[in-house]
């Protein structure tokens, strides 16, 4: 297995800029695993192909507004990308400007001050602020859209699902993009059910992979939680025959995560804590039975992970025709529901 193994071609065309208007009116391209077939239709129309019983696993991160701008000292500019909490004082974060070097401390823009206080690799940098951030960002932060988005976002609620309730996101769960309240309240009226899991999603999401062999990449780590309620429901539906669906891959990852603590008799235990799972071609999923995911970059963590559940040739092949019939890709792209 090699990292080019999972790369395709894709016309800068096909990256979507923009949000799509309502939410469910995006297309969704449907795979059935079983014969390779595919059905092409409008997201709305989920609905034919959930059944009273199946359960929706939703993400229910926030974004944070994670991009902000200081002042050094000597009055240059800089711009901080928030990655991840550490504690209530310390972040990770990556840094754009000079100079920035452990035992330097700059200013937030309308906000505290920060101390770099260790580099890491790259661009990234431990930063501890002299108070909790927090606080400043709705009024001084930015949405972090991802890099190859460059439209501007006038409504920042759009780079949220409607059900978004924990801050701590530096990156939407964009498969949760497609649903509206009207939606979820036809899939709870057919006896469709949810259950919510919390991924705070990096950015390191999105990084393709650099190694040939992608079993020496190293996998980001992200925090999740999946309480024993929820575990509860999600076991619950198993038993009753109700096929549990991950809406995303940060569902997913959740779900496999909690599905390794698992007793005889459950397909997932509470959860909750850093994951370095990393799912490649060859791994067995143990929770997920159905995913609802958007397309994904050449190379990336993402692309693996959906060819671990489908299978690569009929991932990239289906991908391919994606590309013919003029989806939209990546985080404000139309949707894939793989059965």
């Amino acid at each position: 297995m090699k990292t080019s193994d999972f790369d395709y071609y894709l016309p800068q065309e096909r990256i979507a800029q923009t949000p799509v208007e309502p939410r469910h009116s995006s297309r969704l391209l449907v795979l059935h695993r079983e014969d390779g077939s595919l059905e092409h239709r409008i997201f709305w129309d989920i609905t034919d192909y959930l059944n009273p019983g199946d359960l929706l696993v939703i993400n229910q991160t926030r974004v944070i507004p994670a991009r902000v701008y200081a002042r050094k000292p000597t009055g240059g500019r800089v711009e901080l990308l928030l990655l991840r909490r550490e504690d209530a004082l310390t972040w990770e974060a990556l840094v754009g400007g000079k100079g920035l070097t452990a035992g330097r401390e700059v200013i937030v823009e309308g906000g505290p001050r920060a101390a770099i206080v260790a580099d890491l690799n790259g661009s990234r940098r431990r930063i501890r602020f002299s108070e909790p951030v927090e606080p400043f960002l709705d009024q001084v932060g930015q949405m972090p859209l991802p890099p190859y988005i460059h439209e501007r976002l006038s409504d920042p609620e759009r780079y949220q699902t409607v059900y978004a309730r924990e801050p701590g996101s530096a990156a939407a769960p964009t498969a949760g993009l497609h649903f509206t309240k009207e939606l979820i309240d036809r899939l709870e009226g057919m006896g469709v059910g949810f259950a919510s899991v919390t991924l705070h999603v990096g950015l390191d999401t999105f990084a393709p992979v650099n190694e040939e062999d992608p079993q020496e990449h190293k996998i980001h780590t992200e925090w999740c939680h999946l309480s024993p309620e929820t575990a509860e429901k999600i076991n619950a539906a198993h038993r009753a025959g109700g096929r549990i669906v991950a809406v995303g891959t940060t569902s997913a990852r959740t779900l496999e995560s909690a599905a390794r603590l698992a007793q005889e008799g459950q397909i997932v235990a509470p959860f909750s804590g850093p994951t370095d799972l990393f799912i490649l071609p060859g791994y067995e999923f143990r929770a997920v039975d159905a995913m609802i995911t958007n397309f994904h970059l050449p190379k990336s963590t993402l692309i693996m992970m959906v060819s671990a559940f489908a299978g690569r040739e009929l991932i990239l092949s289906t991908y391919q025709k994606a590309v013919e019939e003029g989806y939209r890709f990546f985080s404000f792209g139309d949707a894939m529901l793989i059965l």
